[in-house]
């Protein structure tokens, strides 16, 4: 019996049955998540890109001149070509679970960049997080993109981000987008986009799984709901059966009846504010911060404290 197993057989036979969102990703749930990207309604990924176009010098007048860039889940290291075209850092260390992905990366990169040291690390978050800072060497700057501290609940979210204080040394910093509280019907489109990538991307879960671990879900049987709770103030994305069903994991079979939730994700909002107070906790030291002009996304700069 896997350790997957069990872990989402416990998920799916409490009370409130949940999944880890780390089960969207297979092959294709990672070019659905690009397609999403790519939608109108979903702002977060082109927000964010156009502020680091925009204000990237104005990052790097507040940086050391020899720096190192750290970047924990990096994937395909597509934010950060950016960075690398702007600033000609010392070093780039991309951080992946995903061996291949991060062979592919480095290796069409690397000849781009000859002057930039690469130093590719096959690690999930939990080893990257340990990873020791050279704090004799070159600064480090700690670079987390997109929105994914959202997908954070508030206790793990302050042990991750002290996870990146860590991974920054003492003098390292942090360059970090946080996405921001708004118009909920924003959000709500946001995450139920009219091409219905969002909703492929929800069941991929199940087809991952029914891959992976043989559950026998049918993932047409279940119905995407993502909705903003306000009182919480995130986006919350769930499956809901709309038949019952019975599947088999860890040599267990579980049933779902008809209008079961499964939650799958979880995507909290922020001020810039109660961010910025986030790192603070943290052990950061917040430096500047940047803004759209519609106040959708924001990026944090901030240093080892």
């Amino acid at each position: 019996m896997t350790d997957a197993a069990q872990e989402v057989a416990a998920s799916l036979s409490a009370p409130s049955p949940t999944l880890d969102p780390k089960y969207f990703y297979d092959e294709r749930g990672s070019a659905l998540f690009d397609a999403i990207t790519r939608t109108p309604e979903y702002y977060p990924t082109r927000t964010e890109a156009a502020l680091l176009a925009e204000h990237a010098d104005a990052m790097a007048s507040e940086l050391p001149g020899d720096l190192v860039i750290a970047e924990p889940g990096a994937g395909g290291c597509d934010k950060v070509r950016l960075l690398l075209d702007r600033w000609r850092p010392s070093g780039y260390m991309p951080l992946e679970i995903s061996r291949q992905c991060l062979l592919d990366a480095t290796r069409e990169l690397a000849p781009r960049y000859p002057s930039v040291r690469f130093s590719a690390v096959c690690a999930d978050y939990s080893q990257a997080l340990s990873f020791p800072a050279d704090d004799l060497g070159p600064a480090r700057l700690v670079f987390f993109p997109g929105s994914t501290i959202g997908n954070f609940e508030p206790t793990a979210r302050a042990d991750f981000l002290a996870g990146l204080r860590r991974l920054a040394g003492d003098h390292g910093y942090l360059l970090i987008g946080a996405d921001l509280q708004k118009d909920p019907a924003r959000l709500n489109a946001a995450y139920n986009d009219a091409r219905g990538h969002t909703a492929a991307f929800n069941r991929n879960a199940l087809h991952h799984l029914n891959r992976r671990l043989n559950c026998g879900f049918d993932p047409d049987a279940f119905e995407h709901r993502a909705f903003y709770n306000e009182s919480a103030r995130r986006i919350e994305m769930h499956l809901e059966c709309r038949r019952d069903q019975t599947i088999s994991v860890a040599d267990q079979r579980i049933q779902l009846p008809a209008g079961t939730r499964i939650h799958t994700e979880n995507s909290y909002k922020f001020t810039v504010e109660g961010f910025s107070r986030e790192l603070v906790d943290a052990g950061f030291a917040p430096l500047s911060s940047w803004v759209d002009e519609e106040g959708l996304f924001s990026i944090h700069l901030a240093r080892a404290a």
